[in-house]
């Protein structure tokens, strides 16, 4: 399991490397259109008094992958239970067998849909999900929409995470380039590139987060893998070590019982 979780993750890890950049750079271009623009009126950006909140919670079909399953279901509960307690009603977009076990439990409405398994995320298929999510926050139906994943730093570094989708959190680029605005022609215009750029900003953020958590779980198995190895052959060292002092004690009791027969 070790062996393939690592060929996994060598794929995993280099899509989700390879994926990065452009996202960055798409928050980039998207935050550089948004500089010297009234945020109040923009319906997919300016903040909303919480009343229905939408939780995509990420995790793995199966387990034996350590502690990756417990610290998002963990972490997906408490960001429910924050929303309750602010008085908005939470619906959750469960991923994953583990995921949807554990939100059964919750007690909380549950949105049925198809969605791919982190192993093989489909662009297609997730653009449709964040589609239809736009859609319900654009006329209203939710205020937010929150993800909760596991972000992979390195193969030994797996970091969950809660961050909003909706509306679009401006990375620190906006801050950066605010100033460079004036220097650029946007064509064909503004609002062409933004209702262009839109939908690619929030698909891509929830496709990233699929390919995060693919990696991450792969990372998690692997370690638990090799774990699992290293704990069984110190198993094995201490066993073989009481099974060879049994075995000269019990030559020692017979060259014993020889001695003294002789000696009688």
């Amino acid at each position: 399991m070790k062996l393939v979780s690592a060929a996994k993750l060598r794929r995993s890890q280099s899509a989700i490397e390879g994926m990065r950049p452009y996202h960055k750079k798409l928050n980039e271009i998207f935050a550089l259109s948004l500089s010297g623009s009234d945020l109040t009126g923009n319906t997919f950006v300016a903040p909303r008094e919480l009343k229905r909140v939408v939780v995509i919670a990420m995790a793995s079909d199966t387990g034996l992958c350590g502690v990756f399953n417990s610290n998002i279901v963990r972490l997906a509960r408490e960001t429910i239970d924050r929303y309750v307690a602010e008085g908005a009603v939470v619906e959750v977009m469960p991923i994953g067998r583990k995921m949807a076990d554990a939100v059964k439990k919750m007690g909380v409405a549950v949105i049925e849909q198809q969605i791919p398994p982190l192993q093989a995320p489909y662009y297609r298929q997730l653009s449709s999900i964040a589609s239809e999510l736009m859609g319900r926050f654009y006329r209203g139906e939710i205020d937010r929409v929150e993800l909760v994943y596991t972000q992979f730093r390195s193969a030994s570094k797996l970091l969950p995470l809660a961050e909003p989708m909706l509306p679009i959190d401006l990375p620190q680029a906006k801050e950066n380039v605010a100033e460079s605005v004036n220097s650029f022609i946007l064509e064909p215009g503004k609002a062409e590139l933004l209702s262009s750029l839109l939908p690619k900003v929030v698909s891509l953020h929830l496709y990233t987060a699929f390919l995060d958590s693919s990696a991450s779980e792969h990372s998690a198995r692997m370690i638990a893998m090799q774990a699992a190895t290293d704990n069984a052959q110190d198993l094995i060292s201490e066993l073989t070590l009481e099974y060879n002092k049994g075995r000269q004690q019990a030559i020692t009791n017979e060259i014993l019982d020889i001695v003294a027969g002789s000696n009688s």
